[in-house]
Order: C-alpha cells, then sequence, then structure tokens
C-alpha cells in the first residue's frame, strides 16, 4: 500500500535493466497531473543513460496496471477546452518521451489496462499480459476524445478498422481479443507473468544494446513512408564498425557466448 510520501512514479535499475512503475495501487496506478510529469521524467532520465539497454514499464499492486485517467482531476484540471489543451501538453511530453526512448520498452500487465492506460502501452514496444488482463478505450463513454498521436499508436498496432472498433464500441474486452488484434505480444498465465517478462528482458539484454537501438529507429524511421535517404542507408551497414560486431561473430565461430559492451 502506497503512502501520500511516496513517489506516484517509481525508476529502479537492476545491471542494465530500468524498471519505471506508476505507483499508485490505492488508485489502481489511474494517471494523474505529478504521474504524467514522474513518466516524462523517468523516460528522459533512462533515455539518456547509454548503460540502460531495457526498460520494464509496470504497474504497482496486482489488480491493475493502469485504468486511463484519474477522473477526479476533470472538475479542478480539465473542465474545459483551455484547461484540456494545457493538460495535454503534459501529456504530450510524457507520450513522447515513452516513443523516444532509444532502448528496448517492454510493458508488463497485470490486471487492467485501460485508457489512457492503454495509450501508454501501445507507445511501448512489446506488451505481455496475463490472461485476466483486461483493455479497451471507453472514453467516448466520457464525451472524450483521444489525441492524435495516440490514435496513431493504436492505428500502428491493431489497424485503422480495430481501432475505430475499439473506440467507437467502447468495449472493454479480455487478453484473448487484445491479442488477435495485436495489441499485446504475448498473453501468460496469471502466476507466470513476472517469469515471463524477466526471461523476455534477459534476452533483449543479452542481445548487442548497440543494434537494438538501431533496429528500434530504423523501424519508427520506416513508419514514415518517406524515401530513405543515402546517409540513412549507410547508417545500416554501421554496425559492421563497431566493437559489438567483432565480439559477436567471433563469439558465433567460437560457440562461445557473446559478452557485448555496446560499442
Amino acid at each position: 500500500m502506497s503512502t501520500d510520501t511516496d513517489p506516484v512514479v517509481l525508476l529502479e535499475r537492476a545491471g542494465p535493466v530500468a524498471t519505471i512503475t506508476l505507483n499508485r495501487p490505492d488508485k489502481l496506478n489511474a494517471l494523474n497531473r505529478a504521474m504524467w510529469a514522474g513518466v516524462r521524467d523517468a523516460f528522459h532520465e533512462v533515455s539518456a543513460d547509454p548503460s540502460v539497454r531495457c526498460v520494464v514499464l509496470t504497474g504497482a499492486g496486482e489488480r491493475a496496471f493502469c485504468p486511463g485517467a484519474d477522473i477526479s482531476e476533470f472538475e479542478s484540471a480539465r473542465a474545459n477546452a483551455a484547461q484540456a489543451a494545457e493538460y495535454g501538453k503534459l501529456m504530450d511530453a510524457a507520450m513522447e518521451a515513452i516513443a523516444a526512448c532509444p532502448h528496448p520498452v517492454v510493458v508488463k500487465v497485470k490486471g487492467i489496462c485501460v485508457g489512457g492506460g492503454l495509450e501508454i502501452a501501445c507507445l511501448a514496444d512489446m506488451r505481455i499480459c496475463q490472461e485476466s488482463s483486461r483493455f479497451g478505450v471507453p472514453v467516448n463513454k466520457l464525451g472524450l476524445t483521444m489525441g492524435y498521436s495516440e490514435i496513431a499508436a493504436l492505428i500502428g498496432l491493431v489497424g485503422k478498422t480495430n481501432a475505430l472498433e475499439i473506440l467507437y464500441e467502447a468495449r472493454v474486452f479480455g487478453a484473448a481479443e487484445a491479442k488477435e488484434k495485436g495489441l499485446v505480444n504475448r498473453v501468460v498465465p496469471d502466476a507466470e507473468i513476472d517469469t515471463a517478462v524477466a526471461e523476455t528482458v534477459a534476452r533483449i539484454v543479452a542481445g548487442a544494446p548497440l543494434v537494438n537501438r538501431w533496429h528500434k529507429k530504423f523501424a519508427k524511421r520506416l513508419e514514415t513512408g518517406k524515401p530513405l535517404t543515402e546517409a540513412e542507408i549507410a547508417e545500416g551497414y554501421a554496425a559492421f564498425d563497431t566493437q559489438d560486431f567483432q565480439t559477436g561473430y567471433k563469439a558465433f565461430l567460437a560457440k562461445a557466448k557473446p559478452e557485448f559492451e555496446g560499442r
């Protein structure tokens, strides 16, 4: 149980893995102004640290990753379009910080992942959830719209038709349907979620970190649909000049496990 003095967003390190935790379990980790700022700041910090090889984003407690916005703030902080626009700048900054993180980002979903929680999860690279997890974006029941960048992220995962179904119907649905739609990468038994995420992270961390960052950068660049420049094409071969390449192929030939240094 968290207290009023606990940080609403936690950033913890275990070697090359950074874990960012939404920390309002008594409110099911509902997003308030302080949490948006905390998410923004935490992702800025890990993004600037080249020793990080993977980021895990999760929610405190066993009941929810995040159910979306803290509705109690609406009357004071988001009561009209002008207030909402100002509040939206903070939300956009947090969303952009997640999307711009150069490291692989894996979301561990326990329980509910709805509304703003799902919007945040869509901006990560991978999502692993429990069989009991629930998903949806019921914002039209509040008379609200999802922002452009969040809709773009949702469409990028599930396609326009599925995205509009999720927004129009505003249903909260189960993990199997989320997997079918492409919202999540993997669904595991509830009791196995921590192990499944840890194993996934271990596989990511075992790879060459520079290559993981390049692959993320290249995938994001390809989403623009614009022709690649000569410089961008050349960057696709930059890995061959790294120490990690020397380490990797020599370890392969020696049938040994490579120990990448990120250089």
